[in-house]
């Protein structure tokens, strides 16, 4: 008997008993789904989490010190440090964080990101104006009145961009001027505390509205992110000069974070998927068992078959292939209804969640793979039965 045949008796075995079948691949097609459903979920949410980081810019960096009496670094001394160092970085700005309620006429706004940065904060950001223009160095040295709102600013408040263009606008009470309106970055939804509700001060604006004397946080943007080891070491051998202490300041690069979460969605995707797979191998037991079932039911056969002939092999061939079959078919439908049920859960929780080709090839693999594992005792059992014993089975 070749492959063939016993694929073809295989199926027909299946189709002969079509509700055990479906029984004992129901645990095979659960299996498969849960490992693509739980590994395709994770993976979108992780992608989600990337691209976040990924949009605050790779070959970025953050300084934050803590700045002593008699050891800390002013504004100039660390624009001092970038103008010697050019050639790793491109772009520098103080950032001053300003927690801030904004009121225009009636309507105020309590959840904005209102942050003090420099000229060069736009080029560094990769973000472009809608209308007006960014802060400017004179700005800063004037310590002008001025701002660039995000674009649910301009549309909250003013109902447009062009009416929102030099408008005032009243900061804790304080008025300023909107002199530009960033362009939109969220094209999906315009919501309070989202990625267009942001406002922009000269950083030495907010510094005197946050009664700061001197900068703790600064963004560094390097020239190329192959540099970025390179500059990490020589901003913290500047800083270490100055405050002789590690402890004092930190530098993070955001291409570290984003290695760091790389492994962290490598590490959750195999911690999921192998809980899910515990359900593969309980369904390996349960075609173990309709196996097995299968072999007493034929017994028979079996007998009949080995007085015609046929050979250990032979018979050990059958049974393997059917449980191979019966684990195969439950694994492409297990595919199928987690590839359906991923799309769906994606769309639900508002993540773009899309089967995985590593997911789908590993857990119909293992579904193969535990069909002629569990399969093989069974068949071991059929093909050493005695053909007189095999026949006087009733």
């Amino acid at each position: 008997m070749n492959i063939l045949q016993s694929f073809k008796m295989a199926l027909k075995s299946i189709w002969g008993n079509k509700m055990r079948s479906f029984l004992t691949m129901l645990g095979i097609i659960i299996g498969v789904a849960s490992v693509i459903i739980l590994v395709s979920i994770v993976n979108g949410q992780m992608s989600y989490m990337k691209d976040s980081f990924t949009s605050m810019g790779t070959n970025q960096m953050t300084v934050r010190l803590t700045n002593l009496t008699t050891r800390y670094a002013d504004v100039d001394e660390m624009y001092q440090f970038y103008n010697d160092n050019k050639n790793l970085f491109s772009h520098m700005t103080p950032s001053v964080s300003v927690s801030a309620t904004l009121k225009y006429g009636t309507e105020s706004l309590d959840d904005t990101t209102v942050t003090g940065v420099s000229e060069d904060y736009l080029g560094m950001k990769d973000q472009t104006l809608d209308a007006g223009r960014f802060i400017s160095y004179s700005d800063i040295a004037s310590r002008q009145k001025v701002c660039v709102a995000g674009y649910y600013i301009a549309w909250k408040l003013y109902g447009s961009v062009e009416n929102a263009l030099d408008k005032t606008i009243k900061i804790n009470g304080s008025a300023y001027r909107i002199v530009g309106v960033i362009s939109r970055q969220d094209e999906d939804e315009l919501e309070a505390g989202g990625t267009d509700d942001i406002l922009y001060l000269p950083y030495s604006s907010a510094a005197k509205m946050n009664n700061t004397a001197k900068i703790s946080n600064y963004v560094f943007a390097t020239s190329d992110t192959d540099y970025t080891a390179k500059a990490k070491e020589s901003l913290e051998t500047f800083l270490m000069g100055i405050y002789k202490d590690d402890s004092l300041f930190r530098v993070t690069a955001m291409s570290e974070m984003l290695e760091s979460l790389d492994s962290m969605i490598a590490m959750m995707s195999m911690v999921l998927g192998g809980i899910a797979g515990i359900s593969l191998l309980v369904a390996g037991v349960g075609v173990m068992n309709i196996m097995l079932v299968s072999v007493s039911e034929r017994t028979r056969e079996i007998g009949i078959r080995k007085a015609l002939g046929a050979k250990k092999k032979h018979i050990m061939q059958q049974f393997v292939i059917e449980a191979a079959v019966t684990s195969s078919l439950g694994g492409v439908v297990g595919i199928v209804v987690g590839s359906v049920a991923t799309t769906l859960v994606g769309a639900a929780i508002g993540i773009d969640a899309t089967p995985t080709p590593g997911a789908v090839i590993v857990s119909f693999s293992v579904s193969v793979g535990i069909g002629l594992l569990f399969g093989y005792m069974p068949a071991s059992r059929a093909a050493n039965l005695s053909p007189i014993d095999a026949l006087r089975s009733e």
